[in-house]
């Protein structure tokens, strides 16, 4: 997707550069955790070092900030080019979409090197296993011997800040979209305006459900293996989903993906 956008003149879009930006922090989040874990599995280990689980921490702390809040700029483009597509080209400018990318980059990076800089100076004097395939702060903090009661608060603090802020943002946009769809009498246009949202909104189920009833709800109502059964589900198949999703239900991405590729034909015997 990543190529395919920058390769295709006719992608270089608003949309389309967000949607580069939401690609490769899947490739990164995907990088930073299935390596290891298949090496792992492979091999039969089962350990990790203090900087390779600090890092593993950080950047997935990081690309879920980060998509959230982009996200969030997603559905405001589409917000904009469906009601006011006049005005696109003024509040979807590339200034405008490249202060989104920023920031989203900016807030989900902060927040997560707050959390793992705290994280990893916590005293560890109980086992070191933790109870999951990657290092994932809340499996980390029952092997602390300390009270970790005010950090936990804080992590379910800024992890509903960082899904609710966002959450409203795309429910406001999209409510507003539905209302103009609606309203449309081109029924081609509303075919297209709906096929643009459904896929968006898609994505946007993927990435909010498992992250929302996982880190959401208070710690006695969980289960390690639940965890990570959710876990395998946000770190590797929505990752793997979502340029799928954007391609195949994308009638502008199969075709750049014809003029860049090229078609095969099949010859019959």
């Amino acid at each position: 997707m990543i190529h395919l956008i920058r390769v295709d003149p006719r992608l270089h879009t608003p949309m389309y550069f967000l949607l580069s930006q939401l690609s490769l922090m899947d490739l990164i989040d995907v990088s930073a955790i299935v390596p290891k874990m298949a090496f792992n599995f492979l091999s039969g280990q089962k350990s990790i070092t203090f900087l390779g689980c600090g890092a593993q921490a950080f950047f997935f702390m990081t690309m879920a900030g980060s998509e959230g809040l982009l996200l969030a700029s997603m559905a405001y483009d589409r917000f904009v080019a469906i009601c006011y597509p006049l005005h696109y080209p003024i509040r979807m400018s590339k200034t405008m979409c490249l202060k989104m990318i920023i920031g989203s980059w900016a807030l989900g990076s902060i927040n997560s090197l707050a959390h793992t800089i705290y994280a990893f100076h916590i005293p560890y004097c109980h086992s070191r296993s933790i109870n999951h395939f990657f290092c994932d702060v809340p499996a980390m903090l029952p092997l602390a011997c300390m009270d970790t009661s005010v950090y936990e608060d804080i992590v379910f603090v800024s992890t509903f800040v960082f899904l609710l802020f966002p959450f409203l943002g795309i429910t406001t946009s999209y409510g507003r979209v539905l209302f103009a769809v609606f309203h449309m009498h081109s029924k081609e246009g509303r075919k297209k305006a709906f096929t643009t949202c459904s896929t968006h909104l898609t994505v946007v189920t993927f990435y909010y459900a498992p992250f929302a009833y996982l880190y959401l709800q208070p710690r006695s109502l969980r289960s390690p293996t639940e965890d990570k059964s959710l876990a395998v589900f946000y770190t590797m198949l929505t990752p793997m989903l979502n340029p799928i999703i954007y391609s195949l239900r994308n009638k502008e991405v199969l075709g750049a993906m014809t003029r860049v590729f090229g078609t095969f034909s099949l010859i019959k015997t």
